[in-house]
C-alpha cells in the first residue's frame, strides 16, 4: 500500500510539474483543486447513501444489528458509527466517513435477510476496519489528482486562459497539458485499483481478528458472492458505479475477480489468506 501510495505521488507530481512547466496559472488550479477537494472530502458519504437509497436507522428500529456493531466496536476501541440500511435485494454492505468520528456503516436488506448472525458479524468487522484503517480518507485523498486529471482531460478548454496569452506556444503547451493528464489518469486509476485491493486484504484481516472467527467472513463471502449471481443484471449495473469499491463484495463479482482491473481480489485468494490466517489463531499453522 505505502509503495502503491508512493507512486501515485509521483505520477501526481508529474502532472503539477507539466501544468507549471506549460505556463498554467497556479491561483486557477489551486482554485479549482480547492473546490473539487472540498466538495469530493465533505459531501462523498452524503453522496454515497443517497446514491443507495439508505436510511440511518436507530438501535430500536434495528436491535440486533446495532447490539452487533456495539459489540464489534468495543473490541475494536471505536467510536460507534451511524448504522444505515438499504432496501435492496443486492447483499452487500459498505463504510463511509473520513474518520472513525463520523462515519457510517450501511447494509442492504439483502445482505440482512442471507447471512446468520456469525457472518453478519465477520462482514461488519469488515466495514468497521475500513473505518479503523480511514480507508474512506485514504482513497479519497489518492483519487484526488486522479479526478483533477480527468477534469483537465474533459473539460480542458476550461484553462485556456490559464495560459499566458503572451506566449506563442502556448497552444503546443496546453496540448502537452491534456495529453499528460490524461495519461496520468489512466495510470494513477490502476494504482488505484491496486491499492483498493490491498485494502480489502487488510480489512478481511482486520475482521479476523476483531471477531476472532476468519471462518465466518469465509462463509459470509461464498454466500454472498453467490447470491450475487441472482440478482437481476439491471440492479447490478446500477449498483456498479464509484461506490463499487466500497462494497465488501463488488456488484457483477464474476466478471471482475479474476480481472487485473477490478477493486476487489479475487474470491479465492481472499479465501486462501482468511484460512493462513486462521490457521495462525487456532496455532496450527
Amino acid at each position: 500500500m505505502l509503495l502503491t501510495l508512493f507512486l501515485l505521488g509521483l505520477v501526481y507530481a508529474v502532472l503539477i510539474g507539466v501544468l507549471i512547466a506549460a505556463g498554467a496559472g497556479a491561483v486557477t488550479i489551486a482554485v479549482i483543486a480547492g473546490v473539487l477537494f472540498l466538495v469530493q472530502f465533505f459531501t462523498s458519504d452524503k453522496i454515497a447513501l443517497f446514491s443507495m437509497g439508505a436510511r440511518e436507522v436507530s438501535p430500536q428500529e434495528a436491535p440486533e444489528l446495532h447490539a452487533i456493531v456495539e459489540r464489534l466496536c468495543v473490541q475494536a476501541n471505536l467510536p460507534k458509527p451511524r448504522v444505515a440500511i438499504a432496501q435492496t435485494a443486492m447483499p452487500n454492505a459498505f463504510a463511509v466517513g473520513r474518520s472513525p468520528r463520523n462515519a457510517t456503516v450501511c447494509v442492504t436488506t439483502g445482505i440482512l435477510n442471507l447471512l446468520s448472525p456469525s457472518e453478519l458479524e465477520g462482514v461488519l468487522g469488515h466495514e468497521l476496519s475500513h473505518v479503523q484503517n480511514r480507508d474512506v480518507l485514504v482513497m479519497t485523498l489518492a483519487s484526488f489528482f486522479a479526478s483533477i486529471a480527468a477534469f483537465i482531460t474533459q473539460m480542458g478548454f476550461w484553462f485556456g486562459g490559464a495560459f499566458d496569452e503572451r506566449d506563442n506556444n502556448s497552444g503546443p503547451a496546453f496540448i502537452v497539458v491534456i495529453l499528460v493528464s490524461a495519461l496520468v489518469y489512466v495510470i494513477s486509476w490502476l494504482l488505484l485499483q491496486a491499492l483498493s485491493r490491498y485494502r480489502e486484504f487488510a480489512a478481511d484481516r482486520g475482521s479476523a481478528i476483531i471477531t476472532g472467527r476468519p471462518s465466518a467472513l469465509i462463509s459470509a463471502l461464498y454466500k454472498i458472492s453467490g447470491q450475487m449471481q441472482a440478482i437481476p443484471q439491471q440492479d447490478l449495473r446500477a449498483a456498479s458505479g464509484e461506490l463499487a469499491a466500497f462494497y465488501i463484495v463488488p456488484p457483477r463479482a464474476k466478471q471482475t475477480l479474476a480481472s487485473l482491473f477490478s477493486t476487489h481480489p479475487p474470491l479465492e485468494a481472499r479465501v486462501a489468506a482468511l484460512q493462513r490466517l486462521e490457521a495462525q489463531l487456532q496455532g496450527t499453522a
